[in-house]
This record gives C-alpha cells, structure tokens and sequence, in this order.
C-alpha cells in the first residue's frame, strides 16, 4: 500500500482549516485517515503557530516509507529549521489629498470687460499675406 502524508481540508467555506493525516494515496483528500498526527490553520496570525505536528510519529512514517506531500514536506522542513517568516506590515496610511480651491465666480464687470476685448479683436482687419 503506498501510504502518503497529506493535508485533508475540514472547515468551511472561505475559512480552511487541515489535519495533517498519514493516508493510503489511493484514498479521497477528505477520505478515512490510517493516522491524523497534526494540524495547519490558516487563519491564525502567528505564523509559527500556524502549524502543529506530532514530529516523532513524522518520523515514523518516513521510516517506514510514507511519502509527505509538497505541501507538507514544506511545512515540516519549516518546522525543523523553526523558520516561518514574518507576516508583512500592513501598507502606510496615506492622507487623503485636499480638493483643489474652486474659481470665484466673475463679476459682471469683468465678463463685459473680455466681451469688449473679444469684440475689438474681431473687428480690426487682419492683413493678409500677399501670394506670390
């Protein structure tokens, strides 16, 4: 029988939570288990507490010939170097930008100002470039 160290999802939608089990790898992912020796919750803030394993009993079913699985052969050689990162700072708060002033509105001196500006403008000839 090849047996294999695999991780079986319980838990519920959108909030996973593994048993670590020893299984025959013919066997369903949440199918019966031959042995359950730890456990892996992702919800946990604490990294290193994420993980909990019966090691000697790991060792065991190497030794007899259970393969881990990537996932968990993972979680393993993190736990026997004790080396599980640090969770990343939350992303600095930023204050939020002023809105621009609004333009005051124009008085109506002003308005009849550029509409006589305008006006001189249109009414004086402009030269024309002679063609050759």
């Amino acid at each position: 029988m090849a047996v294999k160290i695999r991780m079986k999802r319980m838990g519920r939608k959108h909030r996973p939570f593994y048993r670590i089990c020893v299984m025959d790898s013919r066997k369903q992912r949440d199918g019966a288990a031959i042995e359950e020796i730890g456990t892996y919750d992702t919800s946990v803030a604490d990294k290193s507490k994420r993980v909990t394993i019966n090691m000697e009993r790991v060792d065991y079913w190497m030794s007899v010939g259970a393969k881990p699985s990537d996932n968990v052969a993972t979680l393993i050689k993190k736990i026997k170097k004790n080396k599980f990162g640090t969770a990343a700072a939350p992303a600095p708060l930023i204050a939020p930008k002023e809105p621009a002033p609004e333009p005051e509105p124009e008085t109506q001196e002003e308005t009849a100002e550029t509409a006589e500006a305008t006006s001189e403008e249109a009414a004086t000839p402009e030269e024309e470039t002679p063609s050759e």
